[in-house]
């Protein structure tokens, strides 16, 4: 089976850490380079979060620390969700793994140069990382088959009424990615809201008996403490996003999605950072990201599962 090559830029937080060991766990990835972005928290606790996760299951890739800020604006963190470390959780063990000399948007760009073929991005965070390496080196832009991002909704917001988190800290580096050419597939709050763990889906991770399984589900004991006293409309559910920017490319069957034209407000008063998906064509813009708004929650649940499963 031929691997997919990826390359994942992530802010861990809780549920990126899940997304993490979905993606080494899976077994369905050539996973190219990690790389951190500043958002859940600082980039200093985002990038000592993954070395983290990457010591719990094992897995040795390089890791380059990114963008310290957003692009244009001062940056806005999620500690009311993900605690004073961005990873609050009691059995993850001290990094003792290195991240690289290089930055980010320089580790994106060797992975690119040597690669011989197409690599997908796999950004779960805010943009800032993947914008600035278009920035940078717009002559590798053919390189990259398609990004896989979790961020953004068509009708709903999670920081504003109508602005996703991701989007929101750095609208302007989305703008730039959303309007690069790139492929794009968008897994935004209309359909991570449905990708919901219950307490019940927490237990079966932990009866795994791994060091993985344990560490899954404390980690989603503390995520779910947001979501069960703030978002009472999901019936004990926590919504776990960014495993989904992964899961779509294991097996997309298992998503519902429309292309649609998506841009990204960056001077609204009231609307900054929204992602404007023109979901019934009334612009008539060639679409130009694949829009993904439903899923089969039991099989998302069963795909961590198994995945979780195959880690230490």
């Amino acid at each position: 089976m031929n691997k997919i090559p990826v390359i994942i830029d992530c802010d861990p937080g809780h549920d990126d850490a899940l997304m993490l060991m979905l993606a080494f766990g899976s077994g369905k990835f050539d996973i190219k380079a990690i790389t951190t972005s500043a958002g859940n928290q600082t980039q200093e606790k985002t990038l000592n979060n993954a070395l983290k996760i990457l010591t719990l299951i094992g897995a040795n890739v390089p890791v380059y620390k990114g963008a310290e800020k957003p692009m244009f604006r001062d940056l806005i963190i999620a500690d009311h969700v993900h605690g004073e470390t961005g990873l609050d959780c009691p059995s993850l063990p001290q990094p003792t793994i290195k991240p690289d000399f290089l930055s980010a948007v320089e580790g994106i760009a060797k992975v690119l140069t040597e690669s011989d073929e197409k690599v997908i991005l796999v950004p779960t965070g805010p943009l800032t990382n993947i914008a600035t390496f278009l920035l940078a080196y717009p002559h590798l832009k053919d390189k990259i088959g398609r990004i896989s991002l979790m961020g953004g909704g068509i009708f709903r917001g999670n920081i504003t009424p109508l602005a996703e988190f991701n989007i929101f800290v750095d609208p302007e580096a989305a703008h730039l990615v959303f309007k690069s050419g790139i492929p794009i597939t968008m897994c935004g709050l209309d359909v991570t809201h449905k990708a919901l763990v219950f307490q019940k889906d927490i237990d079966l991770f932990r009866s795994l008996g791994n060091k993985s399984g344990l560490a899954a589900a404390d980690l989603m004991d503390f995520f779910s403490i947001f979501y069960r006293t703030t978002c009472t409309e999901l019936n004990g559910g926590a919504a776990l996003h960014d495993p989904c920017a992964i899961a779509w490319l294991i097996e997309p069957d298992m998503f519902v999605s429309k292309p649609c034209f998506v841009d990204v407000e960056i001077n609204g008063t009231l609307t900054s950072g929204t992602t404007v998906v023109d979901f019934y064509g009334v612009t008539g813009k060639k679409p130009n990201v694949e829009v993904v708004f439903d899923i089969n929650r039991e099989r998302y649940i069963e795909i961590l599962y198994n995945s979780i499963k195959n880690l230490p």
